[in-house]
């Protein structure tokens, strides 16, 4: 599959409104897709009043506009599939066909502006999706183990361990 073979992926309900869903299975470790769009700031980000969850952040003040349709890709505090190298979602474990695509937005934030209520219903839902830095600690380790945090991210993570 090529990072955007959208043959693959799909926009159904869900219990949110829309999500992206398989339209195959795939395999753990398998790339999914890559997000596409527009780079634009942080201001423009804001900007965009109530749709400001839309855009990936990338970098400390860039942010990828996301295209249709994975801009209808959800949140989970259990996901079951990840971002690595900035723009491409690889399954983290296998994905059936018709079952919802959903990562861990706090993996890809690092702003300290956005926050939004978390709806995932999962046992381990922590109900706030906020900063990377603001994950227990015990998950942020397993998530950079994963390989699924924001570059910038990790440097800003090794960082932090240095002080």
């Amino acid at each position: 599959m090529t990072p955007n073979d959208l043959d693959s992926i799909y926009v159904a309900q869900c219990e949110l409104d829309q999500g992206l869903f398989a339209g195959r299975d795939f395999a753990k470790g398998e790339l999914i897709f890559q997000f596409t769009g527009p780079e634009i700031s942080f201001l423009d980000t804001v900007a965009k009043g109530d749709k400001q969850s839309h855009p990936l952040q990338i970098g400390p003040t860039v942010y990828i506009d996301v295209e249709a349709p994975c801009v209808f890709i959800n949140h989970s505090c259990e996901p079951n599939a990840g971002v690595r190298n900035t723009r491409e979602v690889y399954a983290l474990r296998e994905i059936r066909q018709g079952e919802e695509i959903q990562f861990d937005y706090s993996t890809t934030m690092s702003e300290k502006h956005w926050t939004m209520r978390c709806l995932c219903r999962t046992p381990s839902c922590r109900e706030i999706i906020g900063d990377f830095h603001d994950l227990p600690e015990e998950l942020q380790r397993r998530y950079l183990a994963m390989g699924i945090v924001q570059p910038f991210i990790v440097e800003e993570w090794h960082s932090r361990q240095t002080k």
